[in-house]
């Protein structure tokens, strides 16, 4: 063959590669399988469908099963974008650093198997790095609020996002640049409910924060059958087996109560409120007051200016029956006028505040307001008579509720018996 046929045959390989990258993959991405060795990635059909979402939308989140080849496929994803784009930054965070640096291998491996004419010569690479000649490159990090602050990040990957305490910090600090056109892939098994990653599937798939869910359990695997699922929980138990295969949320985590408990309470309790009201439309009404009955109002103070909520429940006391819910973000001074509302309407309800940190503004505009019914804990630590009778002797006590090492195992067995 000549040397221009040549040319022309790498010319419009290169053209097909640069305009599908899942054909990229299969044809020149060599990967490193745990029982096969170096293998082409030759994709299966649910990859080829999470690899078109990838290119077509800004932001991503997965929820999904082990061992899907999701990690490599967005490693491989981070490669294209690198060599086929100039200046794209790639950045890699996971729970530690060493987690992120796997990424970055698996990049660097498809990169220095790819053929010479795809392998643009490369300006730095070690295991946290790879930098392209043409301004791209992929980094590795652990996950902290500076992370992604000083980044024009054109790609944020976020590899087990469930498992990672302060992502929502490390994600409100990116938004500035992946506003401008950058996208966020968050993967990851479940790890139980209400922290970031849960609360960001739950927004996406009611569509309010602009993210595509993708669900991705054991099932979508063509060489895994109910034998193969079955096995997952003679090895490693029912409850584990449900988060790593089944993308399952409750079953993940360590929750308190179990997993039968709170479905069961979903299954049967969970219905629309009669009335959703306030400025922002968060504030629930199940049941308008009884004005013979007596109410608790609850409340866990937030913020009011990140990705947190502040919150409150009203229950009727002798009946335990939920009759009002709010979470929203508001400051903490609003938060106190709106807990002082709902509670004066609910036949001035004993009024419970958390008083770590940031509570304490609600609680003093609480007190501003005059508000009569506010809970106060004993300064004691002595469970005797004594202190008991000290919420007679307003000087002994301390506003709000105090969660601390020693009442936060009661609260919780007292929650587990009352469910």
């Amino acid at each position: 063959m000549s040397q221009p046929d040549i040319k022309q045959i790498v010319a419009q390989e290169y053209i097909k590669c640069a305009k599908d990258p899942a054909y990229f993959m299969r044809k020149y991405c060599y990967i490193q399988h745990p029982k096969r060795g170096r293998i082409l990635f030759n994709l299966y059909p649910f990859q080829e469908g999470v690899l078109h979402l990838f290119r077509d939308n800004q932001y991503i989140i997965t929820l999904k099963s082990r061992q899907l080849g999701i990690s490599t496929l967005a490693s491989a994803y981070a490669l294209w974008l690198m060599i086929f784009h100039k200046d794209k930054n790639v950045l890699a965070l996971a729970i530690t650093q060493a987690t992120a640096r796997n990424l970055v291998t698996k990049t660097i491996f498809m990169y220095e198997n790819l053929p010479k004419w795809l392998q643009l010569p490369f300006t730095e690479k070690n295991k946290l790095s790879l930098r392209l000649k043409n301004g791209s490159k992929i980094t590795a990090k652990s996950s902290n609020s500076d992370a992604a602050r000083s980044e024009a990040v054109s790609l944020l990957l976020i590899d087990e996002a469930a498992f990672i305490d302060n992502i929502d910090e490390t994600f409100a600090a990116a938004q500035q640049t992946l506003a401008t056109g950058g996208q966020c892939m968050a993967l990851s098994t479940p790890n139980g409910v209400g922290n970031w990653f849960h609360q960001t599937w739950q927004n996406a798939e009611s569509g309010d924060n602009g993210f595509i869910p993708v669900k991705l359990p054991w099932s979508v695997h063509p060489e895994r059958d109910q034998d193969w699922r079955d096995e997952q929980d003679r090895k490693l138990g029912v409850k584990n087996a449900a988060q790593e295969c089944d993308c399952d949320f409750l079953s993940s985590g360590d929750t308190v109560v179990e997993v039968e408990t709170l479905s069961f309470y979903e299954e049967t309790y969970v219905k629309e409120p009669l009335e959703k009201r306030g400025v922002d439309g968060n504030l629930w009404i199940w049941e308008t007051v009884d004005y013979t009955r007596s109410y608790m109002t609850v409340a866990d103070v937030s913020r009011g200016d990140s990705t947190d909520y502040s919150g409150f429940h009203v229950f009727d006391i002798e009946s335990l029956v939920q009759v009002a819910e709010y979470k929203g973000k508001l400051s903490p001074k609003e938060f106190g006028n709106v807990l002082v509302g709902i509670s004066t309407e609910y036949n001035d309800a004993l009024l419970v505040i958390e008083n770590a940190n940031i509570g304490w503004s609600t609680i003093e505009q609480v007190i501003e307001r005059n508000y009569q019914n506010l809970y106060y804990s004993s300064r004691s630590t002595t469970e005797t008579v004594e202190s008991y009778m000290a919420k007679f002797e307003r000087d002994a006590l301390v506003p709000g509720f105090t969660m601390s090492m020693k009442t936060r195992p009661l609260v919780i067995a007292k929650m587990t018996e009352y469910m």
